[in-house]
């Protein structure tokens, strides 16, 4: 019964989350208890450094170096400060995601994602043997190394008789279906892939219009202030990305600051106030979500199950629910598991299944991975 850390920073670049659980059983039959689990926020400085590496900015090999190193430093740092009684057997870390670009079907070309924040240095600072570089090795299988986190959905939230969907909304949106547990062979009909903007425009946006004074809009008041417009929804819903049949995944380097000022460059002749803004890009979210749901789910779910920084986001929430009904949505919390660190757990459970039950952590139909092989890179301490 290992006591396991997941340490990860998404795409929104707002923290590490870190959290230790204590697993046991094997492959999807696990038992997961939630200790604790904390964000440890980047000081501004290497968190603006990061941004601009993931906004195109060129840097010396050097500087790469030296950047790997401080993002190594701070999981670290998070690992070792994360509050608890249980000393940890094994940490998985994600790292930080710098650029991403998924394998192309058809173009003989393997994908290339890029996580800093190396795990020997994570080992070596905490004594303590650390999984690292989970996306590698289905990459090397010809898949797009994203999504990871489907077959840990399916391990700790599939249901018996429910259909249901984990919709991550982090920077960037991603969905796993799981049909229920008593069909037959139910493991191999599990679907997964990125479905477009999570918070990262809604962000970037509130950034902006506020100099930096607010990164996000809590619970989504602002936005629930305006009205959206339905016509650039309708004109976004378009993008190639979101009509694009899975296996598919992005990041940043397509729903940044160049897409976020396109967007607005459509929006000037509607006359929008600041929380209409707010409001379409939030109604383009939850309707990014619906749109994938209605073109690539073999059938709508019973229960929509939502994590990630988005599912706090109340009028995100409210149109989300709008556009799915009648399924029902709710967060991971109701079924079970931390929404909070949802996606951290799931590094802890990826890095177990690595060292302690050697089983695959990847699912070929999510990713496009010829086959199934366990993910991450063993460092020991």
């Amino acid at each position: 019964m290992p006591f396991v850390i997941g340490l990860i920073s998404g795409t929104s670049v707002d923290g590490i989350d870190a959290a230790l659980i204590e697993i046991t059983g094997t492959n999807f039959d696990l038992k997961v208890e939630f200790i604790t689990g904390e964000t440890f926020p980047y000081s501004e400085s290497l968190r603006a450094q990061i941004l601009e590496v993931c906004g195109g900015e060129s840097i010396s090999l050097e500087q790469l170096a030296v950047l790997d190193d401080a993002i190594a430093q701070s999981f670290a740092q998070a690992a070792q400060t994360l509050p608890t009684q249980h000393p940890a057997q094994l940490i998985g870390s994600h790292g930080q995601t710098v650029f991403h670009r998924p394998a192309k079907t058809g173009q003989g070309r393997l994908g290339y994602s890029l996580q800093l924040g190396r795990g020997d240095l994570i080992a070596h600072l905490t004594q303590t043997p650390t999984v690292s570089n989970f996306r590698a090795a289905d990459i090397a299988q010809g898949g797009q190394g994203a999504p990871i986190v489907p077959r840990v959905d399916a391990a700790l939230l599939g249901h018996p008789t429910e259909t249901r969907c984990i919709q991550n909304l982090g920077g960037i949106g991603n969905v796993t279906y799981l049909p229920p547990q008593s069909q037959d062979n139910w493991e191999t009909q599990v679907l997964g892939w990125d479905t477009g903007p999570g918070n990262m425009l809604l962000d970037l946006a509130v950034t902006q219009l506020t100099h930096g004074q607010q990164t996000y809009d809590k619970n989504g008041q602002w936005a629930a202030q305006g009205q959206p417009c339905q016509p650039l929804v309708n004109q976004w819903l378009q993008q190639t990305f979101i009509q694009q049949p899975p296996p598919k995944s992005t990041g940043r380097e397509l729903y940044g600051k160049a897409y976020l000022a396109q967007c607005w460059q459509d929006a000037q002749s509607y006359q929008l106030s600041e929380a209409d803004w707010l409001a379409t890009l939030t109604e383009f979210t939850a309707a990014s979500v619906a749109e994938n749901y209605r073109l690539f789910l073999p059938q709508q779910p019973d229960t929509v199950l939502l994590g990630g920084g988005g599912g706090k986001n109340l009028y995100l929430k409210k149109r989300l629910q709008a556009r799915l009904s009648p399924s029902q949505v709710l967060t991971c919390d109701e079924a079970g598991v931390n929404s909070d660190f949802k996606e951290a757990i799931a590094l802890a459970v990826l890095a177990y299944w690595r060292v302690y039950d050697t089983c695959p952590g990847n699912l070929p139909k999510v990713t496009g991975a010829r086959c199934a092989v366990p993910l991450g890179k063993v460092w020991r301490r």
